[in-house]
């Protein structure tokens, strides 16, 4: 497909009847569904993630930072409806040509703020603005399960608001300071050094290939980072949901070379949890979400500032095919956020209310009146998205 049409809601024509299939195919054989919450930290570029190659504005507009189209050298992978990837994400690429992705182009957070901290407060908690909330929209959603209880694991340094609150989960602080970039891995090293309860689960992750070459996984394997995290979900006493951040998003400078090396990075991730999880990928649903977008154009060091809209992915075996989620406002001058940010046309809960009603069961009362009080009239769930 050449052109980008301004309207792209591709769900709102299926049968109501369609809504349940994830989770009646989680149930099967008592199989238990996964989920993986991946939140990518100081708001990730989402017009470089899923570049809307055939808008008649985005080159001008973003100038050196565009991504060109299909075909082109160094061109974007295509997708669907005047939107690539971009070419650092073949294995993600992969997943969307197995039907196992999907995208929100323009998806954002209810409230217009560019504060991070206070935009990944209202990201994980699940509200309408900053509230202070000590618990988060994934845990009161683990509390709303119907069944046997769900479990919860988040990897990172300390719990993420989104996974706190009264349900249990496990999770563990690594032993001593650690930079961003290496953070997830000293904390898989330190989680297979000391943790009693989840160091049986960490070992049998680390059983890949390099491991029975008497090596440890290298600090730049992200790969073998994704199969370690997804054998936590593996087997009986395996996690079914898992929160999991990913840094280094905030690119005021220099963001083309970043943005290769860091997509890259997040590609290798997302391969390895698929490669590990094995069997379980086939009820497995992957989101990919940020805080906010960036800015349309660059500033005056080849980078980005803090915007509004941003893209979200979501992939796994459990996804059901199908082309972008929501709407494209474009990138004409008059439709931008301010006349700077690509303005938002789906508030970010309602792909979250849809994945959460259909493939982990939450009804639609607990997901309006407990998981996300306050936001059932402007985040609708999405139908048809597992």
């Amino acid at each position: 497909m050449t052109s980008l049409h301004r309207r792209h809601i591709l769900c709102g024509g299926l049968a109501l009847s369609l809504a349940g299939a994830g989770r009646v195919r989680a149930q099967v054989a008592g199989a238990r569904p996964k989920l993986v919450v991946l939140i990518a930290r100081g708001a990730l570029d989402g017009l470089s993630l899923t570049v809307p190659y055939a808008d008649p504005n985005h080159r001008a507009l973003r100038g050196d930072l565009a991504v060109a189209g299909p075909g082109e050298p160094g061109g974007a992978l295509e997708l669907t409806g005047g939107f690539g990837l971009h070419p650092a994400m073949p294995l993600t690429h992969g997943l969307f040509q197995a039907g196992q992705m999907r995208f929100a182009p323009a998806v954002a957070i209810p409230a217009r703020i560019r504060s991070h901290f206070d935009a990944q407060d209202v990201l994980e908690s699940g509200a309408d603005s900053v509230r202070g909330q000590t618990d988060g929209w994934l845990n009161r959603a683990l509390a709303a399960t119907g069944g046997a209880p769900l479990k919860a694991l988040s990897v990172g340094a300390q719990t993420p608001l989104i996974l706190r609150g009264a349900a249990p989960t496990t999770s563990w602080a690594p032993g001593r300071e650690v930079s961003r970039d290496d953070r997830l891995v000293s904390q898989l090293m330190d989680l297979y050094a000391t943790d009693p309860l989840l160091g049986p689960g960490l070992a049998r992750g680390l059983e890949t290939d390099a491991m029975a070459e008497g090596g440890a996984i290298r600090r730049n394997d992200v790969a073998a980072l994704g199969q370690a995290v997804a054998r936590l979900m593996t087997g009986e006493a395996g996690a079914d949901v898992v929160a999991l951040s990913v840094d280094g998003w905030d690119t005021h400078a220099r963001q083309a070379p970043q943005m290769i090396q860091r997509l890259g990075g997040l590609d290798g991730l997302i391969g390895g949890l698929r490669d590990g999880l094995g069997p379980d990928w086939d009820r497995t649903v992957m989101l990919l979400a940020t805080e906010f977008g960036r800015t349309a154009r660059a500033n005056g060091t080849g980078g980005t500032d803090h915007g509004t809209a941003s893209s979200l992915l979501l992939m796994g075996g459990a996804i059901r095919p199908g082309g972008p989620i929501g709407d494209w406002p474009t990138l004409a001058e008059g439709r931008l956020y301010e006349g700077r940010d690509l303005a938002s046309t789906l508030d970010v809960r309602a792909v979250f209310k849809g994945v959460l009603r259909d493939h982990l069961g939450v009804d639609r009362a607990a997901l309006d009146g407990l998981v996300f009080p306050g936001g059932s009239a402007a985040a609708r769930a999405v139908d048809g998205l597992v």
